[in-house]
């Protein structure tokens, strides 16, 4: 009888998101905001009457559109806070607007688009001119963008 067994999930949490009592949340830190996975770029706590609760305003940048939210909470409750990995891909190829990785186990990886703007525009150049490229890619929530790119150390 064999135990082979083939797990093939690599993330140490399994959701998408984790809560947190929303005073704990700090600048820089991320933060989901009307469903988006999101910067905090300021946050300030009120402090409100007698009866009343403290409220934490946060406003935050979504991570793969740029979009800036704001919310406002009781700074007792709990918000999610998305789990979001970064992770570095040799670019192999362009192929129609999307970019064809090699992953560090070998596989490729042809999912991700290519960004439409500066940063797609130089990944385009630099492949276009033989450049070896490293790609960064960021991933939450089921969602994946391309943030960065750097010359491949060879």
């Amino acid at each position: 009888m064999s135990d082979d067994h083939d797990f093939a999930v690599a993330s140490a949490g399994a959701a998408d998101t984790y809560p947190i009592q929303c005073s704990a949340l700090r600048k820089n830190g991320h933060v989901v905001i009307k469903g988006r996975p999101c910067k905090i770029i300021d946050m300030s706590t009120s402090k409100t009457g007698k009866h009343g609760h403290a409220k934490v305003h946060l406003v935050a940048t979504d991570i793969f559109t740029g979009k800036k939210l704001e919310d406002l909470s009781p700074s007792t409750h709990n918000m999610e806070v998305p789990n979001v990995r970064r992770n570095e891909f040799q670019l192999l190829d362009i192929d129609d607007g999307y970019l064809s990785l090699m992953t560090s186990d070998g596989d490729t990886k042809d999912d991700v688009k290519l960004p439409e703007n500066d940063l797609g525009n130089k990944i385009q150049t630099d492949f276009d001119d033989g450049k070896d490229l490293i790609v960064t890619i960021l991933s939450s929530m089921g969602e994946e963008a391309c943030v960065d790119a750097k010359p491949a150390s060879s």
